[in-house]
């Protein structure tokens, strides 16, 4: 009895999935940021990453790292940024 109400929920949220980036216009990704701020964007048919329009999305002890994808129109996109663990070493 338990199992089936734990599948019962999952299976509803995985089939929902995720923007896929090589589907849609560089112009459509940016909205999405602009209006989401940040989004888990899927980059291929098995990658995916979590981009953010800037800084404020990220922890704390994180910083931003431009990030580009491929776009139904551009094979360059500038979507945002990705967050990363600031590097230590760098700020000395």
């Amino acid at each position: 009895m338990v199992v089936l109400a734990v599948v019962g929920v999952v299976v509803p949220a995985a089939a929902q999935g995720r923007p896929y980036a090589p589907s849609l216009s560089c112009a459509r990704l940016h909205a999405l940021l602009e209006r989401s701020g940040a989004a888990v964007i899927s980059t291929g048919p098995r990658t995916y990453d979590r981009f953010v329009r800037d800084g404020r999305f990220c922890q704390p002890t994180e910083v931003t790292e431009a990030a580009w994808v491929r776009a139904s129109d551009e094979p360059d996109c500038f979507i945002g940024y990705t967050c990363k663990e600031a590097d230590r070493d760098d700020e000395w």
